[in-house]
Order: C-alpha cells, then sequence, then structure tokens
C-alpha cells in the first residue's frame, strides 16, 4: 500500500519533523524540541495537530436522514441542536465498537469525524446501513486542530467571533474568501477547536497561526495530552470486541435510546441493567516504571485481574500514567 502524505507534509518536513507511517499515511511523531516541550507548550500555551489523515463524511439531508441515522447510532440524534456535536460509536450487533467519532448536526445534514484507521470501513458500513453508495469521504478538506489555553485568542485574530462558540458546538466561519466548518471540541483535554479547511488554504491558515505564536506538535505528544485526558485511543482502548459499557463510556449513550433500536442495542441494554465483567480504569503505577500495554494487572494476592491497554509517561503529572481493564470488582481500588 502506498503511504499517503497530507497536504501539510512540506511543512512539517521544512519544521524538522520526524515522521512515522500511521493508519496508512507518513505523519510527524514529533519536532526538534520534542514530545515532553510539545505536550508542555499545548498545556500552557497552543498547539497545531496535522489530522486530516481522519475522515471527513458530509451527509446531506433532513428529518428522513435524521430518521435513518438514529438506527446506525445509540445517539438521540433528534434532540441535538443544530450545529451541535455529539461523541458516539459504530457498533456491532454484539455490542463492539467498529469506531468512535463526533457527529455534528448541520441544518442540511451532518458532518461525521472517523478515525483514520477506520475511515474507509466505517464508510463501507454507514453506506450498508443506509443503503446509500453514492456516499464518499470528503478528501478536498484538510483537518487541524489547534489545542491549548491561547488558542481562542489566537484563532480569534485569523478568525472572528469563533471565540463565541460554546464547547462541542460548530458553525461556519469566513477564512480568505472561503467558508471553512469550525467546531470547539479536540483531543487534548484543553480548551481548542478544529478546522476543516479546504486543502488549498490548509497551509495558509497553519501558517498564519504559526505567525500568530502556536506551534506544531506530532502525534507523540498528542498521545501523551490524551492519555493525561483520560481519552482512549481506538484500536488500543476500544476495538471490536469491547463495548461503550465496558469502555466505562456509558455516559456516550443517549438514555432516551437505551430501550430502543440500534445495533447493539440488546447487549448495551443488557449491560447496564445486569452489569459487565470487566471495566476500563485510569490507572498511576507507584513505580516510575512505565506500564506499556499489553502488561498485565495483579492483585495484592498475585491474581491475574487485567490488562494495561494503554501507558505512558504524563509530563503534566511528572509520572507514569495508564489506562486498562480490570475486572468489575476491582474497578473502585
Amino acid at each position: 500500500m502506498n503511504v499517503k502524505k497530507t497536504q501539510l507534509y512540506n511543512l512539517h518536513k521544512s519544521k524538522g519533523a520526524k515522521f512515522i507511517e500511521f493508519a496508512g499515511y507518513e505523519m510527524p511523531i514529533q519536532y526538534s524540541k520534542g514530545i515532553i516541550v510539545e505536550h508542555n507548550l499545548t498545556r500552557t500555551k497552543s498547539g497545531i495537530f496535522d489530522v486530516s489523515h481522519m475522515g471527513q463524511l458530509f451527509l446531506k439531508g433532513g428529518d428522513a436522514l435524521t430518521e435513518k441515522l438514529q438506527n446506525i447510532f445509540p445517539t438521540d440524534l433528534k434532540k441535538l441542536n443544530i450545529n451541535q456535536s455529539k461523541y458516539s460509536f459504530l457498533l456491532k450487533e454484539n455490542g463492539g465498537i467498529y469506531d468512535d467519532l463526533i457527529l455534528t448536526k448541520l441544518k442540511d445534514g451532518f458532518i461525521i469525524i472517523l478515525n483514520a484507521a477506520c475511515k474507509y470501513n466505517d464508510l463501507k458500513i454507514i453506506k450498508s446501513r443506509l443503503k446509500d453508495n453514492s456516499l464518499v469521504l470528503n478528501e478536498d478538506v484538510s483537518l487541524i486542530a489547534i489545542q491549548g489555553p491561547e488558542s481562542k485568542n489566537i484563532l480569534e485574530k485569523i478568525i472572528k467571533d469563533v471565540s463565541k462558540l460554546n464547547f462541542m458546538y460548530g458553525n461556519h466561519f469566513d477564512f480568505d474568501n472561503e467558508k471553512i466548518f469550525i467546531t470547539r471540541s479536540g483531543y487534548t483535554g484543553e480548551d481548542g477547536f478544529e478546522i476543516s479547511v479546504s486543502n488549498e488554504k490548509v497551509n495558509y491558515l497553519v501558517n498564519k497561526l504559526l505567525d500568530l505564536g502556536s506551534n506544531l506538535i506530532g502525534l507523540g505528544a498528542r498521545d501523551t495530552l490524551r492519555l493525561e485526558a483520560g481519552l482512549c485511543l481506538y484500536g488500543h482502548d476500544i476495538d471490536e470486541e469491547t463495548s461503550p459499557i465496558e469502555a466505562n463510556l456509558k455516559w456516550a449513550i443517549s438514555k432516551s435510546r437505551v430501550n430502543e433500536n440500534f445495533p447493539g442495542a440488546e447487549k448495551i441494554k443488557s449491560q447496564i441493567n445486569d452489569g459487565v465483567k470487566k471495566l476500563r480504569v485510569g490507572i498511576k503505577p507507584n513505580s516510575k516504571v512505565i506500564a506499556r500495554e499489553f502488561t498485565k494487572i495483579f492483585d495484592k494476592s498475585n491474581n491475574e485481574i487485567g490488562t494495561i491497554t494503554s501507558g505512558t509517561f504524563g509530563p503534566s503529572v511528572k509520572a507514569p500514567i495508564a489506562m486498562g481493564y480490570v475486572s468489575n470488582e476491582f474497578s473502585k481500588n
């Protein structure tokens, strides 16, 4: 398979990026300052993430489309306000997770942001469930995220009134004679925005953000930031063998939908009512040793009770951090 490059590849290269192959794309893992510095810049100032490898699916339609999507996702889409975003899932019939995603309701349809490694399979599943073979991912647009406490003020200097957006809401804004869509959201635990902008304008936009004091951040710091915030990484902390209830993400299932029809509904309802055998938890190891993925977890009697799914050094807490699954009876310890 040919490794793809985003529109910002040459900019990354000019800024000294080290690259890795991720989800079929050549992506920056870090820049010359290193992961810890990039992490702290995002926590204290502002960081820019190229997430153009992710899937952007734009669906046109009114109430009929909402009704169809209601049968695909466990989110009460009818109650969403215009321009409101929700975290949701594409589920298997057995309750497993094909992907976690962000849905945004527009006046004339929806935008769905899909994980890079899942997007083509997601598209196939959504097309099948909607019985619409005309759906395609929009690859004419790039996606960037600007995150951190100074991001609001920096972006406001370029995009007027963007700072008025509420968290998990979006809107169209004018930028260089183009309508771009921006949501107030992100994957770092910090305030920030995700910006869908044409491939032709993305380099211009990112360079303006850099000129105003933001910083390019690689996937390495993106991982440490999201893990400190307790956010899941698909394919590690959640997957097709894990349900949202086991993943401790019950809050993302609309209460009004639990007794309604969507893929995996029976399993989800059963697990809510009867409980689960395992549960995702945050873990702070006692030692300075990082507990990496697949590390086994034992109780005080040396009985195996679970497995680490993500682990790293947390620059903000200056200590190892991790998450994983443990037998439910140990989840509150």
